[in-house]
């Protein structure tokens, strides 16, 4: 791999991790469409290093105060949210453990991954245009996070999305746009150390290069980007462009694959 490589898909991991757009999709997708090699275990641990400095670097007060007051003996509203959290990253954990090799080898192929992004940019379109905008973080419930976390157990198929589908089950328990994209970045956190502590344990110290490095901090710079500008966008607006893009893509990918067979 590359120096220029290493770039491309820090970008691509940085953008896919957060946006409702599927950054396992796109990291199979893209060395597919321009003939590139498999990166390889050691830079999947530098991308998952790179979204995980994103996410803690953005969210680091928020994070302070669930665990701060989510393991004390007094009732709080972050001792709630850090249970929910808990509660919801168990589906997504135990799918991952259980279908990690599918998810390497089956899951991949682009056929099915342009096919899921059309689906869940449906879905997605579907629910956001129907759902109520009445919870805030403050009145997230148990149920919520019980339907969040099943949801994204299904984000282990490339073109699903994990940020897509946990802030789609969040819009259909009543969310609004901003809290259930808050809620599913919290959520990401422990999903990220868990996948990375996994990949971590494979990792000799040597390995660590300038194309490691190149991938951890443009995933890192482009994931905090892309949580503030989502966050800033879905205050105002829908998730209208993503689905538009979702089905775009999709379609595209799906056209390619049938012309290269």
């Amino acid at each position: 791999m590359t120096v220029f490589q290493a770039l491309v898909l820090g970008i691509v991991q940085g953008l896919g991790e957060f946006l409702p757009i599927s950054s396992s999709a796109h990291l199979v997708l893209v060395p597919w469409a321009l003939g590139w090699q498999y990166a390889g275990l050691t830079f999947d641990v530098a991308l998952h290093m790179g979204t995980l400095a994103a996410v803690v670097a953005y969210f680091w007060r928020d994070w302070f105060a669930i665990l701060d007051r989510g393991l004390r003996r007094r009732e709080t509203r972050e001792k709630a949210l850090f249970w929910y959290l808990v509660v919801a990253t168990i589906p997504g954990a135990a799918f991952g453990y259980i279908f990690e090799e599918q998810a390497e080898t089956v899951f991949r192929t682009p056929v099915l991954i342009g096919i899921m992004l059309i689906v869940m940019g449906i879905v997605l379109y579907l629910v956001d245009s129907k759902a109520s905008r009445c919870k805030g973080m403050d009145r997230i419930t148990l149920g919520d996070s019980i339907l969040v976390g099943i949801s994204q157990a299904f984000a282990i198929i490339p073109g699903v999305s994990r940020s897509g589908i946990t802030m789609t089950a969040g819009r259909l328990r009543g969310m609004t746009r901003e809290a259930a994209a808050r809620f599913s970045f919290l959520l990401s956190t422990p999903i990220i150390i868990g996948a990375g502590i996994v990949k971590l344990k494979d990792l000799a110290p040597g390995e660590i290069n300038i194309v490691f490095l190149t991938g951890v901090i443009s995933s890192a710079v482009v994931g905090f980007l892309s949580i503030k500008f989502l966050l800033k966008y879905l205050a105002e607006r829908s998730f209208a462009v993503f689905v538009w893009y979702r089905l775009a893509v999709g379609v595209a990918v799906i056209i390619l694959a049938l012309v290269r067979t």
